[in-house]
């Protein structure tokens, strides 16, 4: 019984204590037991000493605040001037905040965040360890020209820091976050202590002077953030800017906010002048004048509070071989294979020999089940070789081959009537006959959706 309460005295001294090893004659210090010491050479001097680590080494306790006492009238967001980029984030940029971009090499990342430092009316400071002032200068010029805007070309974050402190902007570019090399840190720069200590650094200054900061990051190979996964925990937002690079729009998602919302996206468009924002997205995606051919399907999706529509293309093909192909692009291949077996089992479709492609027009990737019914529907019209003109269909399918209900559903109806569509395909809802110039087709099966087209 003694020996069990020493022990648990024991582990309790261990958990409120650290053990550190002092030289008796000149005081260094070292975690470590070591038989020489490493700083005056002597040999058995270090001796073991436990130092608490329940209260700070100032002893001064930290003080509380009242959130009642907080004035917000002096720290308004910051309008960046682009509306996309403002309506994504929550309405501007908070003041002292910390926005992380992300993206591919070459969607954009540097050419966006050029654009809100010369549009942006506050003080700017934008921060390069990528390229050289007079290459900074060559890209201004092109996006906009005559435009006043500090440039700072450095990686090393200590004197960055000293500079933003000298100038006190209300908005700082860091591009990009994996150049910054700080002296205080050990490892090279992009490494996962460097970027830690980079992030804490900024965040500190930021929170302590309430100067915006945007830090345009790195991804990897899969499409993450590249360094520790601590730097998405310890920004206030996340943003990733995606499209394809060959392709001429691009989508700015939100997948992280503090201050607002997430899954907001806003649409760009690449042109001569950099990045143009995109009013009516779904007239972009489906184009002026849509191919009346056979596999083609609209659909109503939603990202954030907006609602798209897109254009979805099936193909189908007898299959040379004794597995057909299922192939897709933007979007899920393992749902498609779900839906290609509801289309046998439900609708009495046979696919076993059949090749089937699906492609979302634009590039864009659809991750709602709102359009299983779309992509069905597709299906079946390759294979029928009928064209769904002027038709929305909108809907997700069961495995029983019932199509349920979504959310949102009178926002994609008015979208779809906006562009001008005479009817829409969706599940059973206490919506009833016609909205508008729209007629509404409401199905409760795969098999009653099949006969509507």
């Amino acid at each position: 019984m003694t020996f069990a309460f020493c022990y648990l005295d024991f582990l309790n001294l261990m958990s409120k204590s650290q053990i550190v090893f002092v030289c008796s004659e000149c005081q260094y210090k070292t975690p470590r037991w070591q038989g020489k010491c490493l700083n005056c050479g002597q040999w058995n001097t270090l001796e073991q000493q436990a130092i608490s680590a329940s209260r700070t080494s100032s002893g001064i306790a930290a003080k509380s605040v009242d959130l009642l006492g907080v004035e917000l009238s002096s720290h308004k967001r910051i309008l960046t001037g682009i509306g996309e980029f403002d309506e994504v984030v929550g309405g501007g940029l908070v003041p002292g905040s910390l926005v992380l971009l992300g993206g591919d090499p070459g969607i954009g990342k540097s050419t966006l965040a050029l654009q809100l430092s010369m549009k942006i009316t506050n003080k700017v400071l934008y921060v390069s360890g990528e390229e050289s002032v007079s290459q900074i200068k060559l890209r201004a010029d092109r996006i906009n020209r005559g435009k006043s805007l500090a440039v700072l070309a450095e990686t090393s974050l200590d004197q960055i820091l000293t500079a933003v402190e000298s100038a006190q902007p209300e908005l700082v570019i860091i591009d990009s976050i994996q150049t910054m090399y700080s002296e205080t840190a050990s490892g090279v720069a992009g490494g996962v202590a460097q970027v830690t200590s980079a992030v804490q650094q900024i965040m500190r200054l930021a929170k302590m002077s309430h100067i915006s900061f945007i830090l345009i990051g790195h991804v990897t190979k899969e499409g993450y953030l590249a360094g520790p996964k601590t730097l998405e925990h310890m920004v206030d937002t996340v943003l990733y800017l995606e499209g394809e690079r060959f392709a001429s729009f691009r989508i700015l998602r939100c997948v992280k906010n503090r201050f607002g919302t997430t899954n907001e996206v806003g649409v760009f468009e690449m042109a001569g002048g950099g990045l143009v924002e995109v009013k009516n997205p779904s007239q972009l995606f489906l184009g002026e004048d849509s191919i009346a051919a056979s596999g083609n399907a609209i659909t109503c999706v939603l990202e954030g509070s907006r609602a798209l529509l897109l254009e979805i293309q099936a193909l189908t093909s007898t299959s040379s071989f004794g597995y057909p192909k299922r192939i897709t692009a933007g979007f899920d291949n393992n749902r498609l294979q779900l839906l290609c077996a509801i289309l046998s089992k439900r609708a009495g479709l046979n696919l076993s020999n059949q090749d089937i492609y699906v492609n979302v027009v634009g590039g864009i990737k659809i991750d709602e089940p709102a359009a299983d019914l779309a992509v069905t529907l597709a299906v079946v019209s390759s294979i029928k070789d009928s064209v769904i003109k002027d038709t929305v269909v909108i809907g997700e399918l069961g495995l029983s081959g019932e199509v349920r209900l979504i959310p949102n559903l009178e926002k994609r109806i008015r979208e779809a009537e906006k562009l001008g569509f005479k009817k829409i395909i969706c599940p059973k809802n206490k919506i009833t006959g016609k909205t508008g110039k729209i007629e509404i087709v409401q199905v409760k099966t795969l098999g009653e959706a099949i006969k509507g087209v």
